[in-house]
């Protein structure tokens, strides 16, 4: 039997963030800020946050976050924009570092402790109907719509005592508890990728280390300072206590695929300091990878979009997307929207990089998908592999960054790109590396559709549960 149905104001009141002044703000910190764009779906966003100093956080701690908080967010956008969409509601998760809410988020404040159960009313909000409601109810534009408190507590609500909410938020629960466990492995697995990416493409950690060994750098040659740094810094962890305990070194057949000495390079901004790792060679992007560009379909043409079973993207689809996958996209377009994109249908394995507002969203597709006017698109390499080009990328975001031009925005052209240097190591370097990275991103591709399937499942049960059409026994 369905519930009676009440208002929010029944159970809850909502606390605004804290006004920090933008003087307030630092580059760096330990202290994070959460403004409206770190609130995503379900849970919180900490990339890109905004820091305070100890003192100011001292004396705004009635403001910071805990274990189980329920944040929303009160300005965004209308149905236009899904992503942004005003009244998205997030879950802070075990394990989340205490953070402060910034103006035009809202916590969620139960007025009486076991009445509800907190995570009875996050579901609530996560549902459709009630986004629908909120945006509904909000005032301003399309592209900047704002709830206000009373407008989230006018929210209906089912009448249910705490054990009732509590059982059904606890089947909720269990589910987003697997897909947020999901995620974590995910993150764990990019960062062991792009560790070792760093370590053998960057740093170069094997190849110095056979080096040393070697004696190399005994010689009497104009070294680069840089080169000398990173020769005494790997000399000098090698003999610490804590490498020789924990360090897990590579396996001999792996390090004997590198070289043990450096080469002069003519290119300074490659290597260290213009020392590249000998029988390595230097080339330009333009000539190691193909950079296709897509195009937009006229969106007025139904022809090109309604009914539409192939997939297209545009940067949106990675924002907020913690994962460097892609296995769906928002939108389909029809083969006779196709026709209009002169790239066409990029095969699966295609690693794409958003070029523009913002510059350095990164995914490798795992599915066939046509791609809008925001990304570079690397579809082949000549001598590399995609997962290489992948990781590539993802060292070089901040240097790409720094060469985009733009006056509106920024945004890297493929002409650009093109020009960038890039180191090519041996083909069995490459494939060495690639076939670790691509075994990390089998598995977390693996976990993407596991929680896709979870998250429908969730999404399924959510209505009937929180309207009590459901009975539990």
């Amino acid at each position: 039997m369905a519930f009676e149905i009440g208002v929010l104001a029944d159970y809850i009141k909502v606390q605004g963030g804290f006004a920090y002044k933008s003087q307030d703000f630092q580059n760096s910190g330990t202290n994070k800020v959460l403004k409206i764009k770190n609130v995503r779906f379900g849970h919180v966003d900490y990339n890109d946050t905004a820091f305070i100093s100890d003192k100011l956080a001292q004396a705004t701690f009635e403001w910071s976050t805990k274990e189980g908080d329920l944040l929303i967010s009160m300005t965004g956008s209308g149905p236009n924009a899904p992503q942004s969409l005003v009244g998205r509601i997030a879950r802070v998760w075990a394990g989340e570092d205490t953070a402060w809410i910034n103006q035009r988020v809202g916590r969620i404040v139960l007025k009486e402790q076991g009445s509800i159960h907190p995570d009875f009313i996050f579901y609530l909000l996560s549902q459709q109907s009630s986004q629908d409601f909120l945006v509904a109810n909000s005032s301003g534009s399309a592209n900047q719509a704002n709830i206000s408190g009373k407008t989230i507590e006018m929210l209906p609500c089912p009448l249910v005592g705490y054990e009732e909410s509590a059982k059904i938020a606890s089947i909720l629960l269990s589910l987003d508890k697997k897909i947020q466990l999901n995620r974590q492995i995910n993150q764990t697995l990019e960062q062991m990728a792009e560790a070792l990416f760093k370590s053998w493409f960057v740093d170069f950690d094997p190849v110095v280390d056979n080096a040393l060994d070697a004696g190399f750098f005994e010689q009497d040659l104009a070294f680069s300072d840089e080169l000398l740094q990173r020769a005494e810094a790997r000399k000098a962890l090698r003999v610490s206590s804590a490498y020789l305990e924990h360090h897990k070194p590579l396996p001999e057949a792996i390090r004997q695929l590198f070289p043990a000495a450096f080469e002069e390079c003519a290119e300074p901004t490659l290597g260290l300091g213009g020392w590249v790792p000998v029988g390595w060679a230097v080339s330009i992007t333009g000539d190691e990878l193909t950079v296709k560009g897509g195009s937009t379909p006229s969106t007025a043409n139904h022809e090109f979009w309604d009914g539409g079973d192939i997939h297209w993207t545009s940067p949106k689809d990675l924002s907020g997307k913690a994962e460097k996958i892609l296995l769906d996209t928002e939108r389909k377009i029809t083969k006779e929207g196709l026709r209009k994109i002169t790239s066409g249908l990029l095969p699966a394995e295609t690693v794409l990089m958003s070029s523009r507002a913002p510059v350095g969203y990164l995914a490798l597709s795992k599915i066939p998908v046509a791609i809008n006017q925001g990304y570079i698109a690397i579809t082949e390499t000549k001598s590399l592999t995609q997962e290489y080009a992948l990781y590539w990328l993802d060292s070089k975001v901040e240097m790409i960054k720094s060469i985009s031009g733009g006056t509106t925005f920024a945004e890297i052209s493929k002409k650009t790109f093109r020009t960038i240097p890039i180191i090519v190591p041996t083909s069995a370097v490459v494939t060495a590396f690639s076939e670790t990275a691509g075994m990390k991103l089998s598995k977390i591709s693996k976990n993407v559709e596991e929680i896709s399937s979870l998250c429908a499942i969730r999404d399924s049960l959510l209505p009937i549960l929180i309207s009590g059409e459901l009975e539990i026994r």
